[in-house]
């Protein structure tokens, strides 16, 4: 398996631009998996469905499955939550993990910026950033290799060329 990382304040585009890479990636042939670190309270459950009803009731973990899908729910319970490397550990075998969060991790990144956002370049502080793709690149004055946000292909390539073996050596 390997791994690369997308960095960048809330806001920039890093969700929209995964959704762009997926499917290039996939038709290169890569079987890809996402992992991606929420800051905030989140439920992929809806109330009043049995599923939440057992987990509100109390169960550690709910594994609902179908014809189409399976999902599994796991409550933490104060317990702490996942590392990037825990949350890896759980995914079926692919070729690529796309990570989008975790953005301290020592992982492959590339960094996701919006000038109109008026946050500062968070490569200078991460050495992991190994590129940085943005709204006006030719205003950049990184020392790292920049795209165009809307060059999915290209931004595609650098991934699959970059993308490291877990666990990442340092």
């Amino acid at each position: 398996m390997r791994a690369f990382g997308f960095a960048g304040w809330s806001g920039s585009g890093k969700t929209t631009l995964i959704e762009s890479l997926i499917p290039r990636l996939i038709a290169r042939g890569f079987r890809v998996s996402l992992v991606k670190h929420a800051h905030h309270d989140f439920d992929v459950d809806q109330p009043g469905k049995d599923s939440h009803r057992h987990r509100m009731a109390g169960a550690s973990e709910v594994l609902v499955t179908s014809a189409q899908r399976w999902a599994l729910m796991h409550e933490l319970r104060g317990a702490a939550e996942l590392s990037l490397a825990e949350a890896l550990a759980r995914l079926s075998p692919c070729d690529l993990v796309l990570v989008e969060g975790w953005k301290r991790e020592a992982i492959p990144k590339l960094e996701v910026w919006r000038e109109m956002l008026g946050k500062p370049l968070l490569h200078p502080a991460d050495p992991w950033i190994r590129a940085i793709a943005a709204d006006a690149p030719d205003r950049l004055s990184a020392q790292l290799p920049a795209f165009d946000l809307r060059d999915a292909n290209a931004i595609a390539t650098f991934v699959a060329e970059n993308a490291a073996a877990w666990p990442v050596a340092n």
